[in-house]
């Protein structure tokens, strides 16, 4: 008989003469847009069931560091000392996460936050410590609340809008990175509260198609346990919840071709397929070759140099967001990057505290002088003389006209001087996906909503259009995720 696994296409009702499983919501995805979404329907009085593709709850967002980026004047910002206001907050991500936003959405979102974070710490539980983390770095290496996740209060937006760090992070100990992070402190509470509510959830569960009526509404999934079809009949509404695409050869290489053979910060089950299960229906999709992209280097070490691409040219602020780093990397300079640092600031970086010490690289150039460390770097005579010397100029009056790095990174860089090696140091995930509304409803082709079809997370296109702050996939997906829930209860 024909593999048929591949084969999205949507089945009808018509036929199905015994379902194996009911629910007024059906939810695909265990994760965080999942949980909340099933929390949320839950909450709104249905009956819930969540189909999971692995043995267990936590998806991408248990592993991941669990920042939840989160702003307008919540309690944790007021506890640290900072002030932040809605309209900030939108100004930072319309400007940041382009180009091309949804602004509705961020408006939403923006407008929401302060309730989504009373609904995460009073609701669901979710703790957050109040103290902040300042210093450079993927994450804090202990269990503070708070952090700049997006270069809020770096060039070029801080000097136009008030920045406020918006990275809350769930408190939690005994951090193991890529195997339990801060995300464990956000899906451990979300999938409590799930079970409490009396959502249920089957396990080694692999959603294939979204099956409809003869009216096309989407009435159920088909799916497959070990080899075995199943029949999930929803009868208020379906949450597809399943995550990127980042794990898809095919899809990146046809919407994000600069990630294909690096996908970071994801897991194996985003593969794309809610996504292609409602393009058969005719969902439309958006801003598909948008990605976040990690940069592999402590930014303890590189905040304090500068970084070159390929032409010894520097290139950006590298007090920024990593995230940023990484994106200006891989899409504006051919994937090259070294870092050029003196040996007095390289040692100073590697005292400071650090959530990853696997990212302090050694260097692989050392010289006495920038013109020998040009020539053992093989860069042409004078390109990098050129960009040290410029720079060192500024520096020795503590600005960066080029870039606007924040004077307390600015040093002229001395003797002996090195270089870092960071060429092909980026990997990432995607941020494309399906059309949805501020409802999380899902977007046919021609606007409007496929009845009885929502989604949430990183399925569909969230608040990232192109640029990316870290807690914005936790957010937007647990955000959406709730409305999605609602939503899915109500239809």
């Amino acid at each position: 008989m024909a593999d048929n696994s591949d084969d999205v296409r949507p089945r009808t009702a018509t036929g199905i003469e015994h379902w194996d499983h009911e629910a007024d919501v059906v939810v695909a995805g265990f994760g965080v847009a999942g949980a909340a979404a099933a929390v949320a329907a839950a909450q709104a009085g249905a009956d819930v069931l969540v189909l999971e593709r692995t043995g267990g709850w936590g998806g991408a967002a248990a592993m991941s560091g669990g920042f939840i980026y989160m702003g307008g004047g919540t309690p944790l910002q007021k506890a640290c000392g900072f002030d932040d206001t809605v309209d900030a907050m939108k100004a930072f991500m319309k400007a940041a996460l382009g180009p091309g936003v949804d602004e509705d959405k961020i408006d939403a979102y923006c407008e929401g936050s302060v309730d989504h974070y009373h609904w995460l710490a009073d609701e669901i539980g979710v703790p957050f410590k109040e103290s902040f983390w300042g210093e450079p770095g993927w994450e804090p290496p202990g269990d503070d609340g708070l952090q700049y996740t997006g270069g809020e209060n770096a060039a070029p937006f801080n000097a136009t809008i008030p920045p406020a760090p918006r990275g809350h992070v769930p408190q939690m100990s005994d951090k193991r990175t890529g195997e339990q992070g801060g995300g464990y402190m956000l899906m451990k509470p979300l999938t409590d509260t799930a079970a409490a509510l009396g959502v249920r959830a089957e396990y080694d569960m692999r959603v294939q198609t979204l099956i409809t009526d003869e009216e096309g509404r989407v009435v159920g999934i088909a799916a497959k346990r070990f080899g075995k079809d199943v029949t999930i009949r929803a009868r208020r509404g379906v949450v597809l919840a399943t995550g990127s695409f980042a794990y898809n050869d095919t899809m990146v290489e046809s919407y994000a071709p600069r990630l294909k053979g690096r996908p970071a910060a994801s897991i194996e089950e985003h593969d794309g397929r809610a996504i292609r299960m409602a393009q058969a229906l005719g969902a439309d999709l958006a801003h598909m070759d948008a990605t976040e992209v990690a940069f592999f280097c402590d930014p303890q070490l590189f905040v304090r140099g500068i970084l070159v691409n390929g032409r010894g040219q520097r290139y950006i602020n590298e007090d920024t967001y990593p995230g940023r780093v990484g994106q200006a990397t891989l899409i504006e300079n051919d994937n090259k990057a070294y870092l050029v640092i003196d040996e007095a600031a390289y040692e100073e970086g590697l005292s400071r505290p650090t959530s990853s010490p696997q990212l302090r690289h050694q260097p692989k150039w050392v010289a006495e002088t920038v013109p020998e460390l040009e020539a053992e770097m093989g860069l042409p005579a004078g390109a990098l003389q050129a960009t040290v010397e410029v720079y060192n100029r500024h520096a020795a009056g503590g600005e960066d006209p080029l870039f606007g790095k924040k004077p307390e990174w600015v040093r002229p860089i001395g003797s002996p001087v090195a270089a870092i090696d960071l060429r092909g140091m980026t990997g990432g995930f995607t941020l494309g996906g399906l059309r949805t509304s501020v409802d999380s409803e899902v977007l046919h082709v021609t606007g409007e909503p496929i009845p009885g079809l929502f989604a949430a997370g990183r399925c569909t296109a969230g608040v990232c259009a192109g640029g990316y702050a870290s807690g914005a996939s936790l957010g937007d997906g647990s955000f959406f995720g709730r409305r999605a829930g609602r939503a899915a209860a109500g239809a």
